[in-house]
């Protein structure tokens, strides 16, 4: 059995995230096996986001407040989670979702979701798509306005 503490985690900072999105993460799915349900644990310092305003297709996401306060954005308008609160996110536009710790003090969140590959992402604010898969090289972020047509390219 492979297990992870939730209270323990060390955390990654990814280098070239940008001023408001300078978090730490660790991924529990990874560390306890996982194959089906994807979890990562957060931690938000003061004015920092996890991740742009989005919505996922085809996966479900839970977001779980471990300690701390973060303001979550959703279609619905914003509203602010404490330690033990507990969303969903469902799939497609009514789950668009963004949290942001707008408290003093630092945040730690636990974000559980389906895993289906590849993954894909739509955000609405920068009118981007992006589609990631298991392959880092299979990853990628395309703006809407540049859609093609279906039979662009072929004979």
């Amino acid at each position: 059995m492979r297990a992870f503490n939730l209270n323990t985690p060390d955390y990654e900072y990814p280098a070239d995230n940008p001023p408001g999105y300078r978090r730490g993460h660790a991924r529990v799915g990874e560390a306890i096996g996982s194959n089906r349900i994807g979890g990562t644990v957060y931690e938000l310092p003061p004015g920092e986001s996890a991740w742009p305003y989005h919505y996922e297709v085809g996966d479900e996401e839970w977001l779980i407040v471990l300690d701390g306060r973060v303001a979550v954005r959703t279609p619905e308008g914003e509203e602010e989670l404490g330690p033990g609160d507990v969303v969903c996110f469902l799939e497609g536009p009514e789950g668009a979702h963004k949290m942001v710790n707008r408290a003093d003090e630092t945040a730690h969140v636990l974000m559980l979701s389906t895993r289906r590959w590849p993954a894909v992402a739509v955000y609405p604010d920068s009118r981007k798509v992006g589609v990631f898969g298991d392959d880092p090289g299979a990853r990628i972020m395309a703006r809407r306005e540049s859609d093609v047509d279906y039979w662009d390219g072929e004979r």
